[in-house]
């Protein structure tokens, strides 16, 4: 079972960012992020569900863009050479975790290329069931107020379906929901990098973490019982 959480997804826990804690939950926190909003996000995340009790693994979407176009924004560079160390996901990732929680901006409202491109390789396993009944969350971003991120999370969803996985949102189930506002999952308003993730968006992706892990281990244990 996982450890309870608090009003404000705060608990302890024991993992060591890599998958190797000694939790009963597998938790894959697999995004994509070009100048670092989605990242910071990402590692929130992956430290909550540690926290919650959960084996965790964080993994980046590969980057399919060219590097003269990293090259000429300063601030993806810079979150380039800053995650260098993470491991890039692998459909193995996928397989092993129990929870797979995406992250992505918003582009014109939908999924990036690179983790769209990701999930497109998951097709063997899709046709295995090796994707069902699992559970699955989203986390966004967007440069503009209203930029797209509920669509880009429901779009974010509809692979879920397709793989009989088992959503688990945020929803408005604690006081903070209603600051950050978002049930779909957690968001972030980045002005172009004007607004560095902030404490209001740190504290939706804790209870966002620690409900995945919750629900995700009493699922586990149901269907073992069945």
């Amino acid at each position: 079972m996982t450890t309870p959480t608090s009003a404000d997804g705060n608990s302890s826990g024991n993992g060591d960012g890599n998958g190797n804690g000694n939790g009963s939950v597998n938790v894959a926190v697999i995004y994509y992020s070009s100048t670092g909003t989605i990242a910071t996000l990402a590692a929130e995340i992956a430290a909550a569900s540690e926290e919650a009790g959960a084996n965790v693994r964080l993994r980046k979407a590969h980057e399919l863009a060219p590097q003269a176009a990293i090259d000429s924004n300063p601030a993806w560079a810079a979150n380039a050479a800053a995650t260098a160390d993470i491991p890039e996901a692998e459909p193995a990732d996928m397989e092993w975790a129990d929870a797979v929680i995406f992250g992505t901006p918003t582009r014109y409202g939908n999924v990036t290329s690179q983790l769209k491109q990701f999930i497109d390789t998951l097709g063997g396993l899709w046709a295995q069931g090796k994707l069902a009944d699992k559970v699955y969350s989203g986390f966004t971003s967007s440069a503009t107020l209203h930029g797209g991120q509920e669509s880009t999370l429901l779009a974010l969803y509809n692979c879920a379906y397709h793989f009989g996985g088992i959503i688990v949102p945020p929803g408005y189930t604690q006081p903070s929901k209603f600051e950050d506002g978002n049930p779909y999952g957690t968001s972030h308003v980045d002005a172009q990098g004007a607004n560095p993730v902030d404490e209001i968006a740190k504290t939706a992706a804790r209870v966002q973490a620690h409900r995945v892990v919750r629900f995700t281990g009493a699922i586990k244990t149901g269907l073992a019982q069945q």
